[in-house]
């Protein structure tokens, strides 16, 4: 049907229409639609049927749009209005590509039309079209040459391609259009300035981008970015001497910022460790009150130049009552030879202080404040949780907590002594400790709450939060508002281990969705950051967004998920109320009975729980209709809602997990966990080729992880007893794995894997593992290996022993119920104060309830041990 055009009334309607929408008064609107469509003439009119559709869709009346809309588009298919209307509906719907098509068959009727190329361009440099925005913006720029906006997003287009030569040109001739005063300060031109000495620089036209920084200093604004960036470029340029005038004067500037020292360093050039010291012995005389030219050369010194400088470091951070020293000393502890200095000088400081109040009994003048006794026990207490001597590092901070029992810090450690050492609801009970000490801190309050969550202990931690969070809504409701993700990936580990997947899964996916809103944010800094000039961080937005799912946080999410779905495969959740019958068919009359109570307690509990529930949601709801000003102007419609039990129960749980992998595999690739759970995956679908990939990927990162080494075993043994595959697929299957692994035997495999690897327990409980999976018959020397405790045997730790304690009693091992107790029993003599140790019925006896009401005392559990 050819295009209506409107009589000069109806015109002006529709002229109203779309200025309504534009100020997002939809009501009227849709007034003004009725008007123009009840005129029978007009009835079928596609451009006002469509903008009746995308009001309707603003009213979050998605199905009724839809329909309205392709209705509008058949009666008048050569509209720009109505295919523009169209992309703008698949835009809301997050369906960019067939929005771009939309604004495609836009452009056809109407080549020239502004407001569609530039939301043709925000959606083709959202889905990184970069070749279609060039050209996008090549035709803005012809368009409307005297904007501003115009050559920076055609510049920034090539900048993207990585075609910095033509993007320096744009910038350059658009440059020369800007009148500018030197005196004037114009902080948009100085970041146009500063954006195209970025490009000259990623172009490596070094001498250019230095010329041009000199050029131009003045009329730039941030002057520490121009004088870093001098430095860089003149040790790019071996312009050395000028690269140490630069580096000193930033060292005047701020003499606490590690990276001028190493900056002086490069453009130093020095031969020696003696002339390495000079360059911090100076900047000691010229800042005396400096920390980090004091500590930087701890990192290179050795000898007794290093016992000097470490005894100087460490008295002035005690004398003033330094917290942090023991982190800023930490990279240190990966050479064995400086802990154990450490540690000396340390001890003797302790000795020395409670017997004359100084560092060493020899020195003269006066003697040390109280206070620096408590920073010597409360750094003696950090050395030896990192050294993995619980008992010494509680010993000194009970001794410093007893001295000076207000100190919040001294909690903290106590804190993280007992979490090292494997008892975290002690560790949470002391995290909370220090949070009474002061209810108003934020950190300590999500530091407590975060330790709960490693205790299982949800609700507390829910509540420790909502001392934080908004009145009149729940905590956890207000925290995934927030996005705050450190807390909704401790709630999803918590539910895992307590198994409730369901919960977990919930919590997992809320995370998935907070990276989703993440990258759908960039939508309204396109625009905004055109027209502000902050074109440095443009570009490092959209070179983060590109890699946002390495976040450690989506990677964690992303594999509790992968995780939770596995298990879900191997042993899918069974219907209640049919594993209540079949428990009750064998159990006597006096256990029914118990049972039946137990059921009506829980029933009861839940059911009171739900009503809680109930009740903060409709006060929530109440809060909401407040805040909207008008709920009848509220855009699109809800989110779907997430249901643990109808996560927990889902159909295919392997393409669910496939979901959570694809970005891993694309972004997270340099991690060996992305293809081992990969293959997990591959594995139970029975897919031989990418199970090869996951494992030739996994092997190029890290051939002896022990978890790659079970992958490859259960791998050659499917191919070798896979008599259903093609012939073709086993013989690339088989040529592959002699190429790669020189042996398709499992077994020689496996025997060949523990000779190289000995004499670690982590290794061993592999092979172990791996051995019973193979023959049954070899239980007894699989159980051998791993329960070995010998202390020449390397990662022998909490961790370890308790993966191994996991595969005796979950039958990774066979049926093995009395090596795994004498086990448990040998672990609990190395490490006594770890839960995962201790005897049965433990967690029974100890009650633990929040600030100290009721708990048994740990601290004399402990000592008894």
């Amino acid at each position: 049907m050819p295009s209506v055009t409107l009589p000069p009334k109806e015109n002006a309607l529709f002229k109203r229409i779309l200025r309504c929408y534009e100020h997002k008064q939809y009501r009227n609107g849709l007034k003004f639609c009725k008007q123009i469509l009840s005129n029978p003439k007009y009835a079928e009119h596609g451009e006002t049927l469509a903008m009746k559709g995308l009001t309707l869709n603003c009213l979050g009346k998605k199905e009724e749009a839809y329909d309205l809309v392709r209705k509008g588009l058949r009666n008048d298919l050569k509209s720009h209005v109505c295919w523009h209307v169209y992309g703008l509906l698949q835009r809301s719907d997050k369906k960019y590509d067939e929005a771009i098509k939309c604004y495609r068959n836009a452009l056809k009727w109407d080549k020239d039309n502004l407001q569609i190329l530039r939301d043709l361009s925000l959606l083709q440099i959202q889905m990184r079209d970069l070749e279609g925005y060039r050209e996008t913006r090549y035709q803005l720029l012809q368009l409307r040459p005297a904007q501003r906006a115009s050559w920076i997003g055609y510049a920034v287009a090539y900048h993207l391609l990585e075609d910095y030569e033509m993007a320096a040109k744009i910038l350059e001739e658009f440059r020369k259009t800007q009148q500018t005063s030197p005196d004037k300060v114009d902080y948009e031109y100085s970041e146009l300035l500063l954006y195209q000495n970025q490009v000259l620089r990623e172009a490596e036209r070094y001498k250019e981008a230095l010329d041009h920084l000199y050029s131009y200093e003045k009329q730039i604004c941030d002057k520490l970015a121009v004088e870093e960036t001098k430095g860089e470029l003149l040790l790019k340029l071996d312009r050395l001497e000028e690269a140490v005038r630069v580096y000193l004067s930033l060292q005047e500037r701020n003499p606490e910022n590690w990276a001028y020292y190493k900056g002086l360093e490069k453009a130093l050039k020095p031969c020696s460790m003696e002339d390495r010291l000079k360059i911090y012995e100076e900047a000691w005389l010229k800042y005396p009150k400096g920390l980090v030219p004091r500590r930087l050369p701890l990192n290179f010194l050795v000898g007794e130049k290093l016992r000097e400088c470490l005894d100087r470091y460490l008295r002035i951070n005690f004398s003033k009552g330094c917290p942090p020293v023991f982190n800023t000393l930490k990279s240190l502890y990966s050479d064995p030879e400086k802990v154990s200095l450490i540690e000396e000088l340390v001890v003797g400081y302790e000795t020395s202080l409670r017997s004359c109040g100084l560092f060493n009994p020899n020195d003269d003048g006066k003697e040390e404040p109280p206070t620096t006794l408590l920073w010597v026990q409360y750094y003696l207490a950090q050395h030896y949780d990192k050294i993995s001597q619980p008992s010494l590092a509680l010993e000194y901070i009970n001794a410093a907590i007893e001295s000076t029992p207000t100190v919040i810090e001294l909690f903290l450690v106590k804190a993280k002594i007992y979490k090292h050492a494997g008892n975290i609801k002690e560790a949470a009970r002391w995290m909370d400790e220090a949070q009474a000490l002061d209810t108003a801190d934020r950190f300590i309050n999500s530091k407590c709450a975060k330790y709960m969550l490693k205790a299982n202990m949800i609700k507390e931690a829910e509540e420790m939060c909502s001392k934080f969070t908004r009145e009149g809504t729940s905590a956890v409701e207000n925290l995934n508002e927030m996005q705050c993700m450190w807390f909704q990936t401790e709630c999803a580990l918590a539910f895992k281990s307590m198994a409730r997947f369901g919960d977990a899964l919930k919590k997992c996916h809320e995370i998935e969705r907070h990276f989703v809103e993440i990258t759908d944010d960039q939508f309204d800094f396109h625009t905004y950051c055109m027209r502000k000039m902050t074109l440095r961080s443009y570009v490092d937005l959209l070179k983060l967004e590109d890699v946002l799912r390495q976040h450690p946080f989506y990677f964690k999410a992303a594999k509790t998920a992968i995780e939770i779905y596995l298990k879900l495969h191997d042993s899918p959740l069974t219907d209640e109320n049919k594993e209540h019958e079949a428990e009750a068919a064998n159990l006597s009359d006096k256990e029914l009975k118990k049972l039946r109570n137990k059921q009506r307690r829980a029933q009861k509990k839940a059911q009171l729980e739900e009503e809680k529930k109930n009740a903060e949601k409709e006060k929530q709801l109440r809060n909401q209709k407040k805040k909207k000003d008008d709920d009848d102007e509220e855009i699109g419609g809800p989110k779907e809602e997430l249901i643990p039990d109808k996560l927990a129960k889902v159909e295919n749980p392997l393409e669910e997990a496939i979901k959570f992998l694809t970005p891993l595999k694309n972004l997270v690739r340099n991690k060996i966990e992305t293809h081992l759970l990969a293959f997990e995956i591959y594995f139970r679908k029975e897919k031989p080729l990418l199970m090869l990939q996951s494992v030739k990927r996994a092997f190029g990162i890290d051939p002896h992880h022990p978890w790659l080494h079970e992958c490859l075993i259960r791998f050659f043994k499917t191919v070798c007893t896979d008599n259903e595959a093609a012939d073709v697929v086993r013989a690339v299957l088989m040529q592959e794995i002699n190429r790669l692994f020189g042996e398709t035997n499992p077994r020689s495999y496996n025997e060949n894997f523990l000779k190289k690897h000995s004499s670690s327990i982590s290794h061993r409980l592999a092979v172990a593992k791996m051995m019973y999976y193979l023959d049954h018959s070899t239980q007894k020397k699989a159980l051998e290996l791993a329960t070995a405790l010998d202390e020449s045997l390397s990662n022998r730790n909490i961790g370890v022993c308790t993966d191994v304690l996991e595969a005796l009693t979950k039958g990774f091992l066979g049926e093995c119920k009395e090596i795994a107790e004498a086990y448990r029993a040998d672990c609990h003599r190395l490490y006594p104060y770890a839960v995962a140790f201790m005897p049965p019925g433990y967690e029974d006896d100890m009650k633990i309830t929040m600030n100290g009401d009721n708990f048994a005392d740990l601290e004399e559990l402990a000592n008894e041990m």
